[in-house]
């Protein structure tokens, strides 16, 4: 039996991982995804969408793939729909495991003036992806190498425990986040809860909901998260001072 007859629950399309929307399928056939075996296709989609998918704050982490794919940028959450959506478009099986991270983690990629107002715990996720025969634990596509470039540019000598800017490794001069065909991880380290795995991220965030509620996450849509994103993309351009 293949491995698409096995794991038919982890390939379908659902609200969030909507692969069958125009701008992805443009997107598959444009890149020639489709084309590649699943080893180059499924490293072909991480790089994608780690570095060409900004590190930012989206206004939901119930987004669909192709409204983060709009946007151009996107967090733990958000990302790892893109990249659910965009493997299972080309039959890699895949699946949502659910976490809280710290917020210590988010320190200096959220402002100071706002990191009081972040839950002490926020929802995290990776993907885990059904290639060579086994599951992969895949979180490293969540930082793209242009911001993580600068991280390590201005605690250039870190090689022991680091969190902060949105990494949490053990070590930051070389992370586990390039695509080798093993576990890739840019936040492991901040991990606090771990809810197990889920077929569809929909059930997850139907079961779990988000991190803000009320007026914070209007404030959080509204103003907070476009503070947020200038910040990391001031980082992205010129650097921590």
């Amino acid at each position: 039996m293949t491995a698409q007859a096995q794991h038919q629950n982890y390939l379908k399309p659902t609200p969030m991982l909507d692969f069958q929307s125009d701008d992805i399928q443009r997107l598959i056939e444009l890149r020639g995804w489709a084309n590649l075996s699943q080893d180059n296709a499924a490293r072909e989609i991480y790089l994608f969408v780690r570095d060409q998918v900004a590190f930012g704050y989206n206004r939901d982490d119930t987004l669909s793939a192709s409204a983060v794919l709009r946007d151009g940028y996107g967090q733990c959450n958000t990302k790892g729909t893109l990249l659910m959506a965009l493997l299972r478009a080309v039959g890699i099986p895949t699946r949502f495991h659910g976490f809280t991270i710290y917020n210590e983690l988010q320190k200096g990629a959220i402002p100071n003036y706002l990191f009081r107002l972040a839950p002490e715990r926020i929802i995290h996720s990776w993907v885990e992806v059904w290639i060579g025969g086994r599951w992969l634990e895949v979180e490293g596509y969540i930082i793209d190498k242009p911001y993580l470039a600068q991280v390590q540019r201005r605690f250039a000598d870190e090689c022991e425990s680091f969190s902060a800017y949105g990494i949490a490794t053990t070590c930051l001069k070389a992370p586990d986040n390039e695509w080798t065909g093993s576990n890739t991880y840019i936040q492991k380290e901040g991990i606090a809860d771990d809810f197990g795995v889920y077929a569809q991220p929909d059930d997850f965030y139907r079961e779990k909901g988000s991190n803000l509620t009320g007026l914070r996450r209007l404030l959080y849509r509204a103003l907070f998260r476009h503070l947020m994103n200038w910040n990391v993309r001031r980082i992205r351009v010129r650097g921590i001072a």
